[in-house]
């Protein structure tokens, strides 16, 4: 995955520890917030792009039933305010996760992006991000023709992700607003995670074990 930030005012987004990478079972994501793995390169607009450590470079699971996940990116306050803006390709479809934290599985009808079901059954515009307090929108996002998208902060930050459908054809989108009581969330969260998936890991009967 390449990200490439063009800014009137630099700051790195944030990006939860490993760097660890390759294939894994299905039923080590299931059931709760996915960890991070394969980074391909990190540059900036205005400067050549900085190629980083290529942990894993082969993108075919190596048994059936494996995945390989890319690298995920996580954007969290105060750089993620209300009105960020994401940006996909045209002719993406959002499928949501429901009961992510404890029996994940796939809802039954997909929709057209930027329209998403978020967690409390409301369909909403996942192309701005909320208010704090607004629902958990958790989705696998299909149909890519191109590999990108873009993130646009209120402060004038604009970052593009860039990554090889060919290897990774879903997208998985979580964005946790500090709608979620229980522990450890405790209304706490405002986050955005994006991470390429080279298969979708969930069914509509997927148990969390």
């Amino acid at each position: 995955m390449n990200i490439l930030t063009g800014k009137r005012e630099r700051t790195e987004a944030e990006r939860a520890d490993g760097a660890g990478a390759g294939s894994l079972s299905r039923r080590s994501i299931l059931g709760g917030v996915a960890t991070l793995p394969v980074l391909y390169g990190v540059g900036s607009a205005a400067t050549p792009a900085v190629a980083a450590t290529a942990v894993r470079r082969s993108g075919a699971p190596k048994v059936t039933g494996d995945l390989v996940r890319g690298m995920e990116w996580r954007y969290n306050a105060p750089l993620l305010t209300s009105g960020t803006g994401l940006v996909l390709p045209a002719g993406v479809k959002a499928l949501p996760i429901q009961d992510y934290y404890s029996r994940p599985h796939l809802a039954s009808t997909e929709s057209v992006w930027p329209w998403v079901t978020a967690t409390d059954g409301t369909t909403v515009d996942a192309s701005f991000i909320p208010e704090r307090g607004a629902p958990t929108r958790i989705a696998m996002l299909s149909g890519f023709t191109e590999g990108w998208c873009e993130i646009s902060h209120a402060s004038g930050r604009d970052d593009r992700l860039t990554w090889d459908i060919r290897r990774f054809p879903f997208l998985w989108l979580y964005g946790e607003f500090g709608a979620t009581k229980e522990a450890p969330y405790h209304n706490w969260f405002y986050t955005l995670a994006l991470q390429p998936f080279s298969t979708n890991p969930y069914s509509r009967n997927t148990v969390a074990r």
